[in-house]
């Protein structure tokens, strides 16, 4: 028999394999290292408040409002399944904390959920006074409804955010009844931007406006519950604390200091809150971690010195965990008594777990104990996810842990080779210096921390960094942690006592240095520059290296170098829009001939709204600056311009002036409904349709033709926080109104309720 020949095969020595090539197997033993050493470190728990957080950005995400039982169906399933098979369960309980995180995103808005107002108008109005929250000029309460008037079918909101001018006639707790303007909670100014109605949502406030006339207090047969009257106790106590510190300190000085007490912000002024911010100094202005961790620590330190001194007591009880549960109890307190708003709860929850770390016996910095408190806050208000408030606390806390962790690694070595001290240990002067150089470096190596941890939330969310907040915080910080924080608390204690007055004083003089240096160093030039708005995967993209550098304990966390040099290159190419049109859909913002931006605004524009357009374009020039009109004509019927590519644009404020921009401009924008039929079949004409419909725009333009669109509503996604909106009736219908029909009833900025009268809403980056 003839054998064919078989095909040449190569045949490798028995036991031969990639694996055991020279480079392969060395970089195989050093990825399996690398992961050992992350199991080792158990990491795998730090990411199950990541999965969670990624489960409620799906929920936000979802097009329709999913099913109240979806998420939790699929975690219920999951969890049985990880109990169920040993192989896949770690897998099976991530993906069971992502389904939770749905779940908990998706209860929560059921459980908030209360009627909006569906339009503008006059009512008649009354409820219980929950908060009274005094500025300089005028007041703003917020009011639990118990009846409306003039509703003409509407649901009955379940709050009210109303302002009125002059100070405040009536506390906290009153039963009132006021003729108010009131309109529902304005959507973004642009897309991306802050969301003020969906704010709102989750605050349950379902109208903002002003009071038109007196506000009549009023008895009523309601019975108000349990937590409205215990809220309208706590503010009251609140308001009587501003007064009585601001007086005492009095001018700015005086505001400052009763914000960093009571969290009532109003008495401080725009130009110091600018200086403030320009400084990267705002901080401290909302009651946050920075707050909390210096109330708790002075109740912890001042408890188990007093303990200390009773030997009977130190040598036979734990004083340390004794002090430790005072200082929670004195933490929570403070909470309540500053307004438990989200960013004090954050950082209540926060420090609670920090505290209690030591009553168990585990290290208080640890980063289990920040993955901790981000699972229970985010399981209690899945939303504050979105907020920058959440988001720069966590990544600045979440830093310095990690930086401590590098240090404690460095310590001992450095300890074992230079002496407990690292220098000479003989003398006072030799062992002092090296303490205050130790206690400085650290401030300045604590700033630079979190100032690298929160730029890349300040740059998406205020689209302004801080590059001098590092001499700001390093002047000012002291002072707030040895002079003003220590004073706050001393004071508070005081208070009922009657003998609080030295202690406001010495607390204003450190306040006084704080506004200083707040003011010098924003008044260097380029204190606050303006940031260009990234795209949504551009930020993602740095926020998934920032979780690397602190979470990984291996070289793994070096990954996030490739990220971020991807990110570096990425981030040039994102273009800017050639207009950008507000809600309302009377002012706009276009590039022109110039190649700078300016401005399609007849009356005075809306400073709130070019103060978040202006830097998210990289535009330095304030809202003020006469050079945005550059290039435009307008009267009191609209403006004109011309873009970059030559096009002349309008913006028409009645329907004589649309009529005739029809057939001389190639883009027309104008708040009026009006028929696409009457303009000319070269122009292109955004109206009030199209506002209705989509909101805020940002354009990307093709001549006269919209290439591209981003909005900051999107039709067909509904959501329980968005604006209803009612069916269009037909042009040609002849049971349909006037075509041309004025859509806004009123203007942007004639309505103090709205997010131009209501800054103090906006999330600041200190929170």
């Amino acid at each position: 028999m003839i054998r064919r020949p078989r095909p040449a095969t190569l045949v490798l020595p028995s036991g031969l394999g990639w694996r055991q090539f020279e480079p392969f197997s060395a970089l195989s033993a050093m990825i399996s290292g690398w992961i050992e050493q992350e199991r080792a470190a158990r990491t795998g728990f730090l990411l199950l408040p990541v999965l969670f957080a990624l489960g409620i950005l799906l929920y936000f995400s979802a097009r329709t409002e999913p099913s109240l039982w979806a998420g939790a169906g699929l975690t219920i399933i999951l969890v049985l399944s990880a109990m169920r098979w040993r192989r896949p369960r770690p897998i099976l309980i991530g993906l069971a904390f992502l389904a939770a995180g749905f779940a908990a995103a998706t209860w929560r808005t059921a459980w908030v959920a209360s009627p909006m107002l569906e339009r503008a108008g006059l009512y008649r109005v009354s409820g219980f006074v929950e908060a009274v929250d005094a500025t300089q000029r005028r007041q703003r309460i917020t009011l639990r409804v118990t009846g409306t008037e003039d509703a003409r079918g509407q649901a009955m909101p379940y709050r009210l955010r109303i302002g009125a001018p002059g100070p405040a006639q009536f506390a906290a707790g009153n039963h009132v009844v006021l003729r108010a303007r009131l309109s529902p909670p304005s959507e973004p100014a642009m897309p991306g931007g802050y969301d003020f109605r969906r704010e709102s949502f989750f605050r349950a406030v379902g109208g903002v406006g002003y009071a038109i006339g007196r506000i009549e207090s009023q008895p009523t047969q309601i019975r108000p519950d349990f937590s409205l009257r215990f809220n309208a106790a706590v503010d009251r106590w609140r308001n009587s604390l501003t007064e009585r510190i601001a007086r005492a300190i009095g001018g700015e000085e005086g505001a400052l200091a009763a914000a960093l007490v009571t969290g009532k912000r109003g008495l401080i002024s725009n130009e110091t809150n600018d200086d403030l911010r320009g400084s990267g100094l705002y901080h401290i202005v909302s009651i946050s971690g920075l707050h909390m961790v210096m109330a708790a620590g002075v109740m912890f330190w001042s408890l188990r010195a007093l303990l200390a001194l009773f030997p009977s007591i130190a040598l036979r009880y734990p004083i340390k965990k004794w002090a430790a549960a005072g200082a929670m109890l004195g933490a929570t307190a403070y909470c309540i008594f500053s307004g438990s708003e989200v960013a004090t709860e954050r950082s209540l929850i926060m420090t609670l777990v920090m505290l209690g770390a030591i009553l168990v016996d585990r290290p208080a910095l640890a980063m289990r104990n920040v993955a901790i408190s981000a699972l229970i806050v985010l399981a209690r208000e899945p939303e504050s996810l979105l907020g920058p408030s959440f988001q720069m606390s966590y990544a600045a806390v979440a830093a310095l842990i990690a930086g401590n962790a590098l240090w404690r690694r460095y310590r001992p070595e450095r300890e074992a080779t230079e002496g407990p001290h690292g220098i000479i240990q003989s003398g006072f002067l030799a062992r002092a210096v090296p303490v205050l150089l130790l206690a400085f470096g650290g401030i300045l190596a604590t700033t630079i921390l979190a100032s690298l941890a929160t730029a890349p939330f300040s740059a998406y969310h205020f689209h302004r960094l801080n590059p001098y907040g590092l001499i700001g915080n390093a002047l000012a910080i002291p002072l707030v942690s040895l002079v003003v924080m220590p004073c706050a608390v001393i004071g508070t204690l005081l208070v009922p006592f009657g003998l609080d007055g030295p202690v406001w004083a010495i607390m204003g003089e450190g306040m006084r240095g704080v506004l200083f240096v707040a003011a010098k160093v924003a008044s260097l030039e380029g204190a606050a520059p303006p940031v260009a708005r990234m795209p949504a995967y551009l930020f993602g993209m740095l926020v998934i290296a920032l979780i690397m550098l602190v979470m990984l304990s291996s070289a793994l966390r070096f990954l996030s170098i490739p990220i971020l040099i991807l990110w570096a290159i990425l981030v040039r190419t994102a273009p800017l829009p050639d207009l950008m049109i507000a809600p309302d859909g009377r002012m706009a913002l276009f590039r022109a001939e110039s190649g700078r931006y300016a401005l399609l605004s007849p009356g005075t524009p809306s400073s709130f709204t070019l103060q978040q357009w202006l830097p998210s374009i990289g535009d330095p020039r304030l809202p003020a600056d006469p050079s945005l009109k550059q290039g435009t004509r307008c009267d009191r019927s609209g403006c004109t311009g011309r873009t970059a590519s030559g096009q002349r644009i309008s913006l028409s404020l009645n329907p004589e002036s649309v009529r005739q921009d029809c057939q001389r401009s190639g883009l027309i924008i104008t708040p009026w409904r009006f028929p696409t039929e009457a303009c000319s079949a070269s122009a292109t004409l955004v109206a009030e349709d199209t506002h209705r419909r989509y909101g805020a725009q940002r354009i990307m333009l093709d001549g006269s033709r919209i290439a591209a669109r981003e909005t900051s509503l999107d039709p067909n996604r509904p959501r329980p926080w968005r604006r209803v909106q009612p069916p269009e009736p037909a042009i040609n219908d002849p049971a349909a109104p006037d075509p041309i029909v004025q859509s806004p009833t009123f203007r942007r900025g004639e309505v103090p309720g709205l997010p131009e009268e209501e800054p103090g809403l906006l999330p600041p980056a200190s929170q």
